[in-house]
């Protein structure tokens, strides 16, 4: 386990229990795509109750934009695809989901990290989901008047890895990594289907659901941002979904799993800069230097209690608390990139 001192930690986090209700309201502006292919990888005349490719658009060699139908949301749903360096033989798959706005937007790994060069050498398919706004990539028990229909569990674990499996020719081998509101996906979904990752990367999110600040918190992104009824994700408030729904709860199902943890603590560094010719200007720098303070200071505060709860339950797991950092893409780069050997070892892979 990496990080800061005890003391350190001790006191930021009786700072951060000072300011909760200020931070999660600032949820609420927590982070957010272009791209035909061998007509024998399509999946023609599958049945209606089945998972299939509609169809795919080839962006060139390495990209690929993967089309496919999802039976329990009944829609097509869009996914932005790396394909490995060497596909001479199966790959491993590492599945990378955007933050709150599902990659809606320009908020999303694509546009705002490197992760196509990152990826330029690595022999991996990384497939990521384009949409999934406000939706915790759960399987949310009624559909919304806003956010529609959201089955995000069963597409992700039961309808679309298969459906990858055949059209990229992978090893069946898979592990998944998202940040902020699906880095709290992330683990859920591990939660759910165990055996179906043999790693998990959680950049900046909050591990608790079922307890009033993370209930507080999922309200946010649901209600504040995405416009949403959380009640209709997990049923009632307080009731028996929102407890099977979190990940600290549930944590001994992580047990086996290779996890890789981060967090920064608030406090501006290096992407905050203002010599540095990427940092954002006017504005833009105070919402990441101060709201985006705010919301990685609340996360850090979950990931401390994740820390706490799989200490206590002896499951390993790497957490990487850094001294410095906001809830910004910079730092997410940085966090993929620190996280990559240890999620490549559990792919089967070098880094």
């Amino acid at each position: 386990m990496q990080g800061r001192s005890l003391g350190l930690q001790s006191a930021r986090r009786r700072w951060a229990a000072g300011v909760l209700s200020v931070i999660t309201l600032a949820m609420s502006l927590t982070v957010t795509a272009p791209a035909s292919a061998d007509p024998g990888l399509l999946r023609s005349g599958a049945a209606p109750s089945a998972a299939y490719v509609d169809h795919i658009d080839q962006i060139d060699d390495r990209r690929w934009e993967v089309y496919v139908y999802s039976p329990s949301m009944d829609r097509v749903i869009p996914l932005q695809v790396i394909r490995p360096a060497d596909t001479s033989v199966p790959r491993p798959t590492l599945y990378l989901l955007n933050g709150a706005s599902g990659g809606e937007n320009e908020a999303n790994w694509l546009d705002q990290t490197d992760v196509v060069d990152f990826f330029g050498d690595k022999d991996a398919n990384v497939v990521m989901p384009a949409e999934g706004d406000s939706s915790y990539y759960t399987d949310w028990v009624n559909d919304d008047p806003v956010l529609g229909r959201n089955k995000w569990t069963t597409f992700l674990t039961r309808e679309l890895p298969p459906v990858i499996d055949s059209a990229l020719g992978t090893d069946g081998i898979n592990a998944i990594a998202g940040l902020s509101m699906a880095a709290t996906s992330v683990l859920e979904l591990a939660t759910q289907a165990p055996d179906l990752y043999r790693g998990v990367g959680s950049y900046s999110g909050c591990a608790q659901t079922s307890d009033p600040v993370g209930q507080a918190y999922v309200r946010t992104v649901v209600e504040l941002s995405g416009g949403g009824d959380a009640r209709n994700m997990w049923g009632p408030y307080d009731g028996p979904g929102w407890r099977e729904h979190d990940p600290l709860v549930n944590a001994e199902k992580l047990r086996g799993i290779s996890l890789y943890i981060a967090n920064g603590s608030g406090l501006p560094g290096p992407y905050e800069d203002p010599a540095r010719p990427d940092t954002p200007q006017g504005l833009w720098w105070l919402n990441q230097a101060v709201i985006g303070g705010a919301i990685e200071v609340a996360t850090d505060v979950c990931t401390h209690n994740l820390a706490d709860r799989l200490q206590e339950l002896n499951i390993p797991a790497t957490f990487n608390f850094r001294d410095v950092g906001t809830h910004s893409w910079g730092y997410w780069q940085d966090d993929l990139h620190d996280s990559w050997p240890q999620l490549a070892a559990s792919l089967g892979l070098s880094a």
